[in-house]
């Protein structure tokens, strides 16, 4: 009989290996990252700027890695121009309303987001950036801009 239980024993742990009887924690963006302290430097020229209206859904983005996220009053939004943060901002009713400097100039660098979640404690950073345009409106309040992010690893 203590044959059979050890045959038993040794086929029901090899069928939990084939089978995945130790299912693993679903993928998450989780993490312990601070907020960031980004800040738009005092000796900035504020005589060119743009603004942007940004909506941030990593749910429908990620629907399985993001299914509870939700935005939170601690959640920042920031555009750089490089290393340059150029304008920041919170959520105000599902959206970020940014205001972005610029510098006056016939070759500026690309505009890229990034976002810190406070829900997750993590960053991310748009996958695409755009240009800077003096008095230019990026989405609308109807129509906000929508961009994809990926996570800052």
């Amino acid at each position: 009989m203590r044959k059979y239980v050890s045959v038993f024993v040794l086929c029901t742990l090899t069928l939990c290996t084939f089978i995945g009887c130790n299912k693993e924690e679903p993928e998450t963006f989780l993490s312990d990252q601070a907020r960031p302290t980004w800040t738009v430097p005092e000796q900035y020229d504020y005589s060119s700027s743009m603004t942007a209206v940004v909506k941030v859904d990593l749910m429908a983005q990620y629907p399985g890695k993001a299914a509870d996220f939700a935005l939170d009053n601690n959640d920042l939004l920031a555009a750089f121009s490089c290393e340059t943060c150029l304008g920041t901002a919170s959520p105000q009713d599902d959206l970020f309303y940014l205001f972005i400097t610029g510098p006056v100039t016939d070759n500026p660098s690309p505009i890229t987001l990034r976002y810190y979640s406070a829900h997750y404690k993590n960053l991310f950073e748009a996958q695409d950036a755009f240009s800077f345009a003096n008095d230019a409106h990026l989405g609308t309040v109807a129509e906000p801009f929508l961009p994809a992010f990926v996570e800052v690893k």
